[in-house]
């Protein structure tokens, strides 16, 4: 019997049977995976593809996540202690730029093993980073200081949202909010998962910034946290912001249409490696 035959007999089409695979070539997807991996060594698949239509590659989320796992360039995921549930009453979403302010403190340490602090400060709607300050000591009056220079270009939130740490509390924060009419909140003590939004950042910050550097000494670290808060403010795509940038989210929001140079060419970022914004926020850009 001939081969059309047969391919009659068991319903097949021709075409099928003499269908032959052919190897796909992802020899040019694979060194630009692997160079975009290696400027955001912290970065998953979601965020590198990104990056990978920015230089042009249309290759579907599956290829691309195939070769992902292909190299091995998968993020390894610490597995974290389970949190307590929440208690007391839940905060309501920010509605709006400067409506509330979160901030706390990270701490690391120089190649001499002198320990210091970064002060953080998170815009909860826009999730923009407004400030970065790093020393040996940081007081209250060190974060009035950081919170009064942004009172020109960026101004002042309704509310603050803290921990229940010395410099928050403190006599000289609480004169100067009640002076600038700003509501200081508190979040219950030991329960940071209350102050969600500057946490989630916080393990950004590190992961992506604190984890790939070795400080030598504080201006070092001034210099390089920075440079990053720039590019995390304007050039790293947000998951919870539909996958704009915390400069484009805010930019949008305020009717603003300014574009990013960066956005063209990858190899003019530096070599630097959060809670859903509801999804009222996202309907406000529509």
């Amino acid at each position: 019997m001939s081969i059309r035959h047969c391919c009659g007999l068991v319903k097949l089409k021709p075409s099928s049977f003499y269908y032959s695979c052919k190897e796909p070539n992802d020899g040019a997807l694979k060194e630009a995976l692997k160079e975009v991996a290696q400027k955001r060594k912290r970065w998953g698949y979601r965020l590198l593809t990104i990056l990978l239509r920015r230089k042009g590659f249309t290759d579907n989320l599956k290829r691309i996540y195939r070769v992902y796992r292909e190299e091995r360039l998968q993020v390894q995921i610490r597995k974290k202690k389970k949190t307590a549930k929440w208690r007391g009453e839940k905060l309501s979403p920010a509605m709006s730029l400067n409506e509330r302010w979160s901030m706390d403190f990270v701490s690391d340490q120089l190649s001499n093993g002198r320990k210091i602090r970064i002060f953080t400060l998170v815009d909860n709607f826009s999730r923009e980073c407004l400030a970065l300050e790093a020393d040996t000591s940081l007081t209250g009056l060190r974060v009035i200081r950081v919170l009064e220079s942004l009172k020109e270009n960026r101004g002042l939130p309704k509310k603050l949202l803290s921990d229940n740490g010395s410099e928050f509390t403190g006599k000289n924060l609480d004169k100067w909010a009640y002076s600038r009419d700003v509501e200081q909140q508190f979040i219950e003590p030991g329960k940071p998962i209350q102050n969600a939004f500057v946490e989630s950042f916080n393990g950004t910050f590190r992961d992506e910034c604190l984890n790939e550097h070795w400080f030598k000494n504080l201006e070092e670290v001034k210099t390089t946290i920075e440079a990053w808060r720039n590019d995390y403010n304007h050039f790293r795509p947000h998951s919870s912001l539909g996958y704009q940038t915390p400069a484009e989210f805010s930019d949008k929001i305020q009717g603003k249409n300014i574009q990013r140079t960066e956005n063209q060419n990858l190899d003019q970022i530096p070599n630097y490696d959060v809670i859903n914004p509801k999804e009222l926020s996202l309907n406000l850009i529509q």
